[in-house]
């Protein structure tokens, strides 16, 4: 893990009034006036990853509530308009059309879904909008074209095959099969336990595909078990993933491990009452927020983040308040003539310790990711416990 003492580089903040120049600069940049930036994401509020969407915005809400009470960023408040698509790609188009069209947006942070931030490439690409962040760790958030793309963490396919390797060597397992939706999020993960089994000498065995909706796991986990899968990856929504490992365990398969990615690595899955997911395992791109509560920035957040919105602060809460502060500091370091180029110049300069997320953050004009490790925990008792990081 990256651990080096940094600071943020190139970052000046600018007093004063905008120049007339400036202005004229920043009047060509779409989203951008004398007082305002304007920011847009197309997340899910309302379907299987809401429990993701909903407190990522709120976290990023919070960020920019801050900047905006001190007098924002060079003098421009930010505006941050948040489309719900459902975990649909029809409402995600919809969403970025009205984001792009009407809104008129400068980027893009924490839009949520593989196959949606895939499907709104074909609308930012052309006009250079950068993409920051976006909820989902497919290794496709870098496809080229690369410059106006910059992720927050570890791909799902790194994390899964850090997971398998991890859970192979601490119980010897054998067998290694998949659980996924046919999206490119489940594929995704699928063939990183396909790679990791062939390069580990596992034979993977069997795997099983479900619609986004799909509750009734009987029959697959009957199938798996019949087959001796000793791990289990799963690429599945968060009330599936639960329904998953409580299932197995009515069914009486104790000796089977599952594996999340961070698609599942949530606190209300692990909190799940009568221990229903206890034994779930995790590979994710960064370490729990509520196992470092008594740390001094994780306790501010979650107590900023209680008063604000009446509900405990979560793991993609604090991803959501880390990548609206990441943009923060690449407006901040972009200087007042704010323009997509000088944005993602900024981003590439950016290089700084985060101490709510406890892990480095860099980017760099061939590195457009921002951190670089892979945690590996377990539920216990209700709560995530880490157990190795990569």
């Amino acid at each position: 893990m990256k651990r080096m003492t940094s600071s943020l580089l190139g970052i000046a903040l600018a007093g004063g009034v905008i120049s007339a120049a400036a202005s004229e600069v920043a009047a060509q940049a779409q989203g951008v006036s004398e007082t305002e930036v304007v920011l847009g994401s197309v997340n899910d509020l309302s379907g299987i990853f809401a429990a993701v969407g909903v407190p990522a915005v709120n976290g990023a809400n919070l960020r920019f509530e801050e900047a905006n009470a001190n007098g924002g960023v060079h003098g421009r408040q930010i505006r941050f308009v948040v489309e719900d698509n459902g975990y649909q790609i029809p409402r995600a188009m919809q969403g970025y059309n009205k984001l792009l069209n009407r809104d008129q947006v400068f980027a893009m942070l924490l839009s949520l879904g593989t196959p949606m931030n895939i499907a709104g490439f074909k609308l930012l690409d052309p006009k250079g909008i950068p993409n920051v962040s976006p909820l989902t760790a497919a290794r496709q958030m870098l496809q080229e074209p690369v410059d106006n793309k910059f992720i927050g963490f570890s791909s799902y396919y790194d994390q899964v095959r850090a997971g398998v390797t991890y859970l192979a060597e601490e119980f010897d397992a054998k067998e290694v099969c998949s659980m996924h939706i046919p999206s490119d999020f489940g594929k995704e993960i699928k063939e990183g336990t396909v790679d990791i089994a062939a390069e580990l000498g596992l034979t993977y065995a069997a795997e099983t595909t479900h619609k986004p909706d799909e509750l009734d796991f009987v029959g697959s986990l009957t199938k798996l078990k019949a087959e001796g899968c000793d791990i289990v990856t799963m690429a599945l929504g968060v009330r599936q993933g639960i329904t998953v490992v409580g299932t197995a365990k009515k069914l009486g398969w104790e000796d089977v491990k599952f594996l999340n990615t961070s698609a599942g690595f949530l606190e209300v899955v692990a909190a799940v009452p009568g221990g229903v997911t206890d034994g779930l395992y995790a590979a994710a791109g960064w370490a729990d927020l509520i196992a470092r509560a008594d740390d001094q920035a994780p306790a501010k957040f979650m107590a900023d983040y209680e008063a604000k919105f009446g509900q405990p602060a979560g793991g993609f809460a604090m991803l959501g308040y880390s990548a609206a502060n990441t943009v923060v500091n690449a407006l901040e370091a972009a200087g007042p003539d704010l323009t997509q180029e000088s944005f993602i110049k900024a981003m590439e300069t950016l290089n700084y310790f985060d101490a709510l997320t406890d892990t480095q953050i860099t980017y760099g004009p061939e590195d457009h990711r921002g951190a670089d490790d892979i945690v590996i925990s377990v539920v216990e008792n209700g709560l995530w416990k880490e157990l190795s990081r990569k």
